[in-house]
């Protein structure tokens, strides 16, 4: 190339430059003017541009946006610089919005071809690095001549001038650095947008300036799912011998982030939608149209949709004045044979709730449902990494399998149902993040079928003081019954036939929109009347316990069923978008805990409720006859002295009226417990 070639080439680029600086103003003076003026009246220095409107004005700048997007940002930057902003405006940046589909791609298949070009990803945020100042240029003076270089600092590592003008190398004094703040977001693909055994695809996201301020930094919480529009760049990845690699990472600088999938406390409803709301809360059988829409498909189980419903709208949260804070949420446990359509009722549930999960069994690892710790690149050290509950934080977590998750596993849940906190003390990471999650759990029976003769409650291979922290606890039997059956198999047949034959009258963006308004807007208080309704049910069930003819005290029912009768009673007003927890509501709250208790506290021997069954493992009346063998060891020592023969036991217990199998089976739970031991076969000693 010639000088006079390499001279009009150059000065084709600067007339093209200043051409698109003119369209700019052009566009800006005739479509967003009064928007800029806005922005800056806010105190907000960036306009949001959507695609589409540049596109109708300017096709071929528009087209230039996307092929050559770092010139075209900075020529719209220049632009809005040339309008008479107030001086206090430094770096107004415009954002654009709304690419077209051309140019939205999957993580896994951005290519070489797309360095340098301007492209749209969705992903679900992974991990988030701290907010950092980042050098973006900097201004050296030469001591010599006292020349002031500027160099722009558009590497990781930090650049000075080699030379000055004066022919001075090194050795020159930093005057001042421009900072700007600087985040790395690590995103990955959205699995539902995957096919088969594909494994989701990560990449780093580089955000900077009003991207990372406080209002920004919400979407870009780990866990939300965010749409990213930016530019992608190469980054040379350093090899340990000090040179560089032949390949590069790649990574995306965002121009702008928004997020596509808000939890219940996010998702925007307009002043039509929410007209509509309040006018479908006037039906007077609005409780029947939702537990209808809940799961249409799916036959039967009215009690489980409608203690469902509940959980979706939630209680309400009370932080009190010593700063313990009681929960809100209602957790759910679905323990059921196999086929009765429990995974088809947490798949529909996860659906329906705003940032729902999904997990199952094996699949799920302790650091999976709490958080990881993993190394950061960014900032070197180490992050957390948030697992499954945390990423549903103010969101719903369906955890399906739940008996084929080993203990260790299980374990990690019992803060999260609670205190709803993961305390994390690894490496040097020392924190407790937020899990304010709602979780409906499935698992099958001990057996992997319930036996109709048995006891419920012994059947639930779980850790009691697991199962003791859900609210409500269903077991789901799927015993023959000809009439259920008959409505049961035209139900599924007619589904196959025609997959849209269960159509809910609620529609399942309007139901998302309802349970997320009541959520938002409605927080009940309890009425005198709802307070006595509860009281008298609580106090009512209490004494029966208390009151029992052969001396054994069965609890019925304890303060966390208590506070769970608060919740669900919460729960119920929030339907009709009332303000206030009647007698009514109170009743709904107190017919579904007795229907689950009655279900899986009830004692055959006594025929009482007894709420020990799940949440000690052991009844009362079983308790009262281990208390009744190990009163017997006292007087049996004085006889035969530290040995005592098992027949002995047995005859004395006899007496008693304890049956010899039950004795049997006292005398092996006690040598499990570590209190008896066996010296010799047929003889029992006290430890």
């Amino acid at each position: 190339m010639t000088d006079l070639q390499s001279a009009s080439y150059s000065l084709g680029g600067i007339m093209e430059a200043v051409e698109q600086i003119k369209r700019f103003e052009d566009f800006v003076e005739d479509v967003y003017k009064n928007k800029v003026l806005e922005q800056i009246s806010k105190g907000q220095h960036f306009l949001l541009v959507d695609f589409s409107d540049l596109m109708k004005f300017d096709p071929d700048l528009a087209e230039t946006l996307l092929n050559e997007p770092e010139e075209t940002i900075k020529a719209a930057e220049l632009a809005i610089e040339s309008f008479d902003l107030p001086k206090d405006v430094v770096r107004f940046r415009i954002r654009f919005c709304n690419i077209p589909p051309s140019n939205q791609f999957l993580v896994r298949n951005i290519r070489s071809l797309h360095i340098g070009k301007f492209i749209s990803v969705e992903g679900l945020v992974r991990q988030k690095s701290d907010v950092r100042p980042l050098v973006v240029s900097a201004r050296f003076e030469c001591p010599s001549c006292g020349n002031v270089i500027s160099m722009l600092q558009l590497e990781s590592s930090f650049r000075e001038p080699m030379r000055c003008g004066c022919g001075r190398k090194g050795k020159f004094r930093l005057l001042s650095k421009e900072l700007v703040d600087a985040q790395r977001l690590v995103v990955e693909e959205i699995s539902e947008s995957l096919e088969g055994g594909e494994q989701p695809k990560r990449i780093s996201i580089f955000l900077k300036e009003d991207l990372v301020s406080p209002m920004s930094e919400r979407k870009t919480n780990p866990g939300n799912k965010i749409k990213i529009n930016g530019i992608v760049k190469e980054v040379p990845i350093n090899l340990k011998t000090g040179g560089k690699s032949t390949t590069s990472d790649i990574l995306i600088e965002g121009n702008y982030v928004e997020s596509i999938q808000e939890d219940f406390y996010e998702v925007q409803i307009s002043p039509e939608e929410e007209k509509q709301i309040r006018e479908l809360s006037q039906d007077p059988l609005i409780f029947e149209k939702l537990v209808e829409s809940i799961a249409p498909s799916i036959f039967g189980h009215e009690k489980i949709k409608e203690a469902l419903l509940l959980q979706l709208l939630g209680g309400v949260q009370k932080k009190r004045s010593d700063g313990i804070v009681s929960r809100g949420d209602i957790h759910v446990l679905l323990v059921g044979d196999p086929g009765s359509g429990k995974s088809q009722l947490l798949k529909r549930i996860s659906a329906v709730a705003p940032k729902g999960r999904y997990v199952a069994g094996k699949g799920v690892s302790g650091a999976g449902l709490t958080a990881a710790v993993v190394r950061d690149e960014f900032i070197g050290g180490w992050s957390l990494e948030a697992g499954a509950l945390v990423l549903a934080n103010n969101g719903l977590c369906c955890i399906d399998e739940m008996d084929k998750m080993s203990n260790e596993d299980r374990g990690a849940m019992h803060e999260a149902l609670e205190q709803q906190s993961i305390s994390i003390s690894k490496a040097n990471i020392q924190a407790t993040l937020l899990a304010r999650t709602t979780v409906l759990a499935a698992a099958n029976p001990k057996f992997g079928r319930f036996d109709p003769y048995g006891i419920i409650a012994d059947q639930i291979d779980l850790p009691p003081t697991l199962i003791n922290r859900f609210d409500l606890i269903f077991p789901i039997k799927d015993l023959p019954e000809a009439t259920r059956d008959e409505q049961m198999a035209t139900h599924i047949l007619s589904l196959h036939k025609n997959p849209t034959f269960a159509q809910a009258e609620i529609s399942t963006e309007l139901l998302r929109k309802y349970i997320s308004f009541a959520r938002q807007k409605i927080s009940p208080i309890l009425t005198d009347g709802a307070v006595a309704e509860i009281k008298e049910y609580y106090i009512k069930m209490r004494s029966e316990g208390s009151t029992e003819e052969h001396g054994s005290r069965s609890i019925p029912i304890s303060p966390r069923q208590l506070e769970a009768l608060v919740r669900l009673s919460e729960a119920s007003s929030k339907i009709i978008l009332s303000d206030k927890v009647t007698r009514k509501d109170a009743r709904k709250a107190i017919e579904l805990l007795s229907y689950c208790l009655m279900e899986v506290s009830l004692d055959r021997e006594t025929g009482k409720i007894d709420i020990d069954r799940i949440s000690t493992g052991i009844s009362a009346s079983q308790r009262d006859k281990i208390f009744g063998v190990r009163d017997l060891f006292p007087q049996l020592e004085a006889r035969f002295g530290k040995t005592i023969p098992v027949e002995d036991i047995i005859s004395a217990a006899k007496e008693k009226g304890l049956p010899e199998n039950d004795v049997i089976e006292i005398l092996e739970k006690l040598k499990r417990s570590g209190d008896i031991y066996e010296p010799r076969k047929g003889f029992i000693q006290r430890i």
